[in-house]
């Protein structure tokens, strides 16, 4: 009987152990990933046009680099909007140096359509020119 309660025991603990690991892994480094695809505001809308659920599934939760020109910057939430259509979300400050009007390229994670504003959103993002 002790055998069986001691087998039973150092099952739970290796569970435990293995949910655990499971549960808390690593976050993503968005910044250092390579891009799974890259693309301009354009395309990735008239994809997103043609089948939306075929591109949610091509895209969502990918790192992807977007091409465009900045519409706005909204330094209060450090966030990027390009070509009207792409909001994204930078984890620390806006980097110094970008102007409306520029042309750059933006990398983050993809989070999806919002419907109700009609704008594509990224997390995590980088930019460069």
């Amino acid at each position: 009987m002790k055998k069986i309660a001691l087998i039973v025991v150092v099952i739970l603990i290796i569970a435990a152990t293995g949910l655990y690991f499971y549960m808390y892994q690593d976050h993503r480094d968005i910044a250092n990933e390579d891009a799974s695809f890259s693309l301009t505001v354009k395309s990735l809308e008239t994809e997103f046009s043609q089948n939306d659920s075929l591109a949610n599934k091509k895209y969502l939760d990918k790192t992807i680099e977007v091409y465009g020109k900045i519409s706005s910057l909204d330094l209060p939430i450090n966030a990027i909007v390009l070509d009207e259509k792409m909001f994204g979300t930078f984890q620390q400050s806006v980097p110094e140096g970008l102007t409306a009007g520029k042309q750059v390229k933006m990398k983050g994670r993809f989070i999806g359509y919002d419907d109700l504003l009609g704008e594509f959103k990224m997390d995590q993002v980088t930019v460069s020119e």
